[in-house]
């Protein structure tokens, strides 16, 4: 699992395996904010807000547009490299198209947002040492617990629109963290969508396509090119598992887009295959959760 607004530089250590999200090379990268995508006029309210889960206190971000609502709510999930500011620059941008948005901290079992500052490079131990002890304290388990939890919490917001679907999205580690939620609150998931996700199928029983059949929803994932050349036959198993399950969904490999072209500020951001990708969730939203 790992990656990212879409995602902020986040690497993949080689040496990873598949349960620990998924491998991918690429370079040291900077966590300063990058420009967002151009959004619209409507303007955001942004709040941090805690949410008390089984496991104790979750920080998270939330946004919604100003006026009088009520939205669609949307879930997302970061990367491994958790809630930073490029993020939070895509929840505003979706939240200014008229959704709800809520994006928690991923790791708040550990500390609260940011767990990482300043430079980061995935290539070095001392750096890749920061994170994934804190990837480890998230199961199958405790994050779909912890999905029912922030879907039930935005159904207590008056900004909230209950009687429309809502979506789920993450990026890299939010991958598998996008099927979870999808299969553990199936009926109120109408949309889910995954980018560059890691791990999303695998040889344990605990992979995240085997809850395909639990999900009622449409699903769209944009797979990495070099992810897709690594595990070649993972982008079929997901079309046949979602097609066995007469789920309508959309595996679509982005050629030329190396995992974590989403995230801006990333070594391998790929600015027209992003455009591409929002393009492609802000329809399936328009889609399912209207």
């Amino acid at each position: 699992m790992c990656d990212e607004h879409i995602h902020q530089g986040l690497t993949h250590d080689p040496t990873m395996t598949r349960r620990s999200f998924g491998v991918s090379a690429a370079a040291a990268v900077a966590l300063a904010a990058a420009p967002s995508f151009a959004r619209a006029d409507t303007k955001v309210v942004e709040r941090d807000v805690d949410i008390k889960t089984a496991d104790g206190t979750a920080d998270a971000a939330l946004f919604y547009p100003e006026g009088k609502g009520p939205w669609p709510a949307v879930l997302l999930w970061t990367d491994i490299l958790g809630l930073r500011p490029v993020f939070r620059d895509m929840g505003r941008d979706l939240a200014s198209q008229g959704y709800v948005v809520l994006i928690p901290n991923p790791f708040y079992r550990v500390q609260r947002a940011p767990v990482v500052s300043g430079s980061f490079d995935f290539n070095k131990p001392e750096d890749r040492n920061k994170v994934m002890p804190m990837a480890g304290t998230i199961t199958q388990a405790n994050s779909m617990a912890d999905s029912v939890t922030y879907i039930a919490y935005l159904d207590t917001l008056p900004q909230t629109n209950k009687k429309k679907k809502a979506g789920v999205q993450g990026y890299c580690m939010g991958g598998p963290l996008t099927f979870r939620t999808a299969a553990a609150v199936p009926n109120r998931i109408g949309a889910a969508a995954t980018f560059h996700g890691g791990g999303l199928v695998t040889d344990k029983p605990d992979s995240p396509h085997l809850l395909i059949p639990k999900m009622k929803c449409e699903a769209y994932c944009a797979v990495a090119a070099n992810d897709d050349q690594r595990e070649p036959e993972s982008k079929n198993v997901l079309k046949n598992t979602f097609a066995d399950n007469h789920l309508k969904a959309r595996v679509e490999v982005y050629e030329g887009a190396q995992h974590g072209w989403s995230v801006k500020g990333s070594a391998v951001y790929n600015q027209a295959s992003a455009e591409r990708g929002w393009t492609n969730l802000t329809d399936l939203y328009k889609r399912d959760l209207a």
